[in-house]
């Protein structure tokens, strides 16, 4: 009887699902690999690992970046409001244009708390009878001299960092009003964990505008997706609408929209 002797483990080749499984497990350890080091780990071609990569994004397991893969990033606190208000203009006045199309004169809405709901503001001076909940100063600020517009501030704590008020009283307030509309803004969020925060005391304001309104709305940028908080808010599937700027990866879009979940890709001009 020939003595041929056995392949080596590691020389047998994976089925998809388990080189996947593998580029998961090396990914947790490692946070970041590019294509090129995926290729070499699994001797499979560019081709091969970019497939790969696709349906774990799709899956909500990894996030694209320029040239490889990630792991999904936690998010331990948030920027300030003066450092975010000065990024990301384009994407931010592409989601708003895109989130105030369907507004129409008369209707009552919730503006969340974030720079990205101050580019709303222009569009919604244009409408009749708005109603406008907010917690977040900024708005009211840019709203004082709209006479037009009936303002409401939710009161509450304050929160310094974001010019925002947060906590018990906050939702309480937002408890006793019914809205058309509840425009919901995220520091982080993916398909498996949904809208997630490090503050905790955001996340009964948020959840406690989306109870008052009749359609909620996720408007977020697309720079934000992958990256996780320590306290969960809701899933996409949540939201009647999920709206972020078209620098979304076709891979995560892709895996969003056959999860059910209606999303809308805002194009930057």
């Amino acid at each position: 009887m020939s003595s041929q002797a056995k392949p080596d483990a590691s020389d047998v080749p994976l089925i998809p699902d388990q080189r996947r499984e593998a580029m998961l497990r090396q990914l947790r350890r490692d946070k970041v690999l590019s294509v090129h080091q995926l290729m070499e780990s699994f001797n499979c071609s560019h081709m091969t690992v970019r497939r790969d990569i696709a349906v774990l994004e799709e899956a909500g397991f990894v996030y694209t970046v320029p040239g490889g893969v990630r792991i999904a990033s936690h998010l331990n606190s948030e920027p300030s409001h003066q450092s975010k208000a000065v990024v990301e203009q384009p994407q931010k006045q592409a989601i708003a244009r895109r989130a105030t199309e369907g507004l129409r004169a008369g209707m009552s809405i919730y503006l969340d708390a974030g720079t990205t709901m101050l580019s709303f503001v222009p569009h919604i001076v244009e409408l009749q009878d708005m109603t406008v909940v907010t917690n977040d100063f900024q708005i009211v600020r840019e709203l004082a001299s709209a006479t037009h517009v009936n303002v409401i501030h939710i009161g509450g704590q304050l929160d310094h960092k974001n010019l925002s008020s947060v906590g018990t009283l906050a939702a309480a307030t937002l408890r006793q009003v019914v809205l058309d509309v509840a425009f919901i803004s995220a520091s982080s969020w993916d398909l498996r964990r949904g809208v997630t925060t490090p503050s905790a005391p955001k996340v009964e304001v948020k959840l406690a505008a989306m109870e008052a309104a009749s359609r909620n709305v996720l408007t977020v940028a697309s720079s934000k997706y992958g990256t996780v908080g320590l306290y969960k808010v809701a899933s996409l599937e949540r939201f009647d609408q999920v709206i972020t700027d078209d620098g979304l990866a076709p891979a995560a879009a892709t895996g969003i929209r056959q999860s059910g979940i209606d999303l809308a890709l805002a194009a930057v001009a």
